[in-house]
């Protein structure tokens, strides 16, 4: 289930066109989060991660994560054509591994401070182990599930109860479970788990931190959408025993 991405130090679970579900450093390695701040256009922004790789010694395929901020969510079509320059810089880069991209990303939509463009506020990237446990980053995930037919489809689609937004987080907690177990982890191994929504999380909150195992560390709740329209809630984790923060100015 794992494909080896020797050249950037970690193994990734494959994904969609334009990111992998997920990733996790090999034993000799441990992934490393970086936020930028303030966050940055994309331009600017993959020139700071290259400038701060290179710093370091490591190669650009040493980047396993990505995190976006975009104005509002977009639809199907516009999601492919955003995805259409992306995919083609992680090419450019030289990151395709046997035609995937590795990297995972999560990429959501501010609802209380808005940006105006689209914006990296921090990556993720390996570098030589300091001790011992693995290190992991998972994309975002939002409320997609296979439906009767088999096919993705989208679950309670339009439905904003307490109920319908229980369904939904139900659905991402399996999706991002599965992806645990590909990797080889579980989720009291998170150092960080991150819930994206615009509807009020406190009342279905202790079933969803039991469900987790995030008792002790919680997680941290934004207030923005997921990167398609029709989608409500999405969640993303990642385990690192380091994390920095870079000047964006």
């Amino acid at each position: 289930m794992l494909v080896e991405n020797p050249q950037g130090g970690y193994s990734f679970v494959a994904g969609g066109a334009a990111f992998s579900a997920g990733c996790v450093a090999r034993a000799d390695f441990e992934i490393v989060h970086a936020a930028i701040r303030p966050a940055l256009p994309l331009e600017a922004g993959f020139d700071l991660v290259a400038r701060h790789l290179e710093s370091l010694g490591r190669p650009r395929a040493a980047l396993c994560g990505v995190q976006l901020r975009i104005p509002a969510p977009l639809t199907p079509a516009q999601f492919e054509e955003f995805n259409r320059p992306y995919v083609e810089g992680m090419q450019a880069w030289g990151l395709a591994v046997d035609g995937r991209i590795p990297v995972a990303r999560t990429n959501v939509a501010p609802a209380a401070i808005r940006v105006a463009h689209p914006l990296i506020a921090g990556f993720h990237f390996t570098a030589p182990a300091t001790a011992t446990g693995a290190t992991f980053v998972l994309s975002g995930a939002a409320e997609v599930a296979p439906g009767p037919s088999g096919k993705p489809e989208v679950v309670a689609r339009g439905d904003i109860s307490a109920e319908g937004i229980a369904r939904k987080l139900d659905a991402v907690v399996a999706t991002l479970s599965g992806q645990l177990e590909r990797i080889g982890a579980a989720w009291p191994d998170a150092t960080a788990v991150n819930l994206y929504t615009v509807h009020d999380p406190h009342p279905l909150m202790p079933s969803l931190l039991a469900r987790i195992g995030a008792g002790g560390d919680g997680l941290t709740w934004h207030f923005a959408r997921p990167p398609v329209t029709g989608l409500e809630v999405e969640i993303d984790a990642h385990a690192v025993r380091r994390a920095i923060v870079i000047s964006g100015r």
